[in-house]
């Protein structure tokens, strides 16, 4: 038995949500030197939560985040079968809670989420280097389809 609950997240949970953001991207800062200088933000996490067609969730143990995640609704390009996606962001799992299924627990509830709306296909973005972040999804069911590449000019 697992000892964490899976919850949708509310407005109070605001504050942790925020620190988690800012746990994220200084974890992946090292793997994009583009990045504008802190403090910076990816997500607009308020506006998220009660939409319809997003699901902002958060794993908790004891009271406290321990890992995070979203999906959206989102278009696909017109010419791929499918005319939308769901797309999963703001994964993250407290370091101290790594290596307990959250991860893979928070993505299989986004999949849930992305079954009822009739999605047929779940998305996400991940910088390559980051291994155990790749290896997390792969566990989960995922797998890259997909790799960006840039440079410098």
């Amino acid at each position: 038995m697992s000892d964490y609950i899976i919850r949708p997240a509310t407005k109070a949970d605001l504050p942790a949500l925020l620190a988690a953001e800012q746990a994220i991207i200084a974890w992946e800062r090292p793997f994009d030197p583009g990045l504008a200088k802190d403090p910076i933000s990816y997500y607009d996490l308020g506006a998220m939560i009660g939409r319809d067609d997003v699901l902002l969730i958060m794993a908790e143990i004891d009271g406290r985040l321990a890992g995070t995640g979203y999906i959206l609704r989102r278009a696909n390009k017109p010419y791929e079968t499918n005319s939308h996606h769901g797309y999963i962001g703001f994964m993250y799992t407290a370091p101290e809670h790594r290596g307990k299924g959250i991860a893979t627990a928070i993505i299989a509830r986004l999949r849930g989420w992305a079954v009822e709306k009739g999605l047929k296909e779940i998305r996400l973005d991940v910088y390559d280097e980051n291994a155990s972040a790749v290896r997390a999804y792969e566990k989960a069911g995922l797998r890259k389809v997909l790799v960006e590449m840039r440079m410098d000019c």
